[in-house]
């Protein structure tokens, strides 16, 4: 018991359908990019370079901002989907929206996991850094300067012309 649609109808679920599938594959590639940085930024903290794990903050920083700017469109475009019931058109375009949904879902987890070991690796580099500066001493600490008082006093000053 099949519901005829109009072809208009038709037309706009096919467009919904599309463009969601195109924001999600787009969501997946920047989570595939932010994975990918965070594993160099974990080798960048493992050889203890201090710009490089900067750079790759700032460009962790970059990816972070326009996966939510993407999650902003992705959101109310997939209640339009779901509304819609663009899905039930043709089950075989719908079927890589779910695909794409528990990719993105894995590369969340992986995302994840990975920035727990970097933060892990930055913590147990931040508390050695703090060791060695705890047992860091300063070899002038207990000196007096050579301009300090001391028992040589002048008292004249002679001053030739």
């Amino acid at each position: 018991m099949a519901k005829e649609i109009s072809q208009e109808e038709l037309d706009e679920r096919v467009a919904i359908l599309r463009r969601f599938r195109a924001l999600l594959e787009q969501q997946r590639n920047k989570f595939r990019e932010y994975l990918l940085v965070l594993e160099k930024q974990e080798d960048t903290i493992e050889a203890e370079d201090a710009d490089a794990i900067i750079a790759h903050s700032e460009l962790e920083e970059q990816i972070v901002r326009n996966i939510g700017s993407l999650q902003k469109v992705i959101a109310p475009m997939q209640q339009l989907y779901q509304t819609s019931h663009a899905a039930t058109y043709n089950p075989q375009e719908a079927v890589p929206i779910d695909t794409i949904q528990g990719e993105l879902s894995r590369l969340q987890t992986q995302v994840l996991a990975q920035n727990e070991r970097n933060r892990e690796l930055l913590r147990s580099h931040i508390s050695s850094l703090r060791t060695q500066m705890a047992q860091f001493r300063n070899p002038y600490a207990n000196r007096q300067s050579v301009y300090a008082g001391s028992d040589r006093l002048g008292t004249m000053v002679q001053v030739e012309v």
